[in-house]
């Protein structure tokens, strides 16, 4: 499975995505977030969260086997990596994006996002 979201618990404060890029990419850009918040302020249960369950789409479109399964979670080698970026359009919730040096990346299941939920909205299974 994966990140899994409950919208009945979801407040909409977006700190899950404040807390993936400060993790993963250094900065606090939720723009660059490996997951998005959606609904419509101030409606707690009216939230909704787009996140990677590592259904492998990705891995499926890379022509040159750069993404890898590790363990239960699919992860970009930017070694093998030629910078296609096929697994960018084939990702069905569009959250495969691209950094500064033109490398896709994607949710690796830190579980920050986790952490940092003051209403345990997302868990992990």
């Amino acid at each position: 499975m994966g990140l899994v979201f409950n919208n009945e618990t979801c407040s909409g404060c977006k700190a899950c995505e404040l807390v993936c890029t400060l993790q993963n990419l250094n900065e606090i850009n939720p723009s660059k977030a490996m997951l998005h918040v959606y609904g419509k302020f101030p409606e707690p249960g009216k939230y909704f969260v787009d996140i990677c369950d590592q259904c492998g789409a990705c891995a499926e479109a890379c022509p040159v086997g750069a993404i890898e399964l590790k363990g239960k979670t699919y992860r970009i080698n930017k070694d093998k990596c030629d910078k296609c970026l096929a697994c960018i359009s084939a990702c069905p919730v569009n959250l495969v994006k691209v950094d500064d040096d033109g490398y896709p990346y994607k949710c690796i299941n830190c579980k920050q996002c986790i952490t940092i939920c003051p209403r345990d909205a997302l868990t992990f299974e």
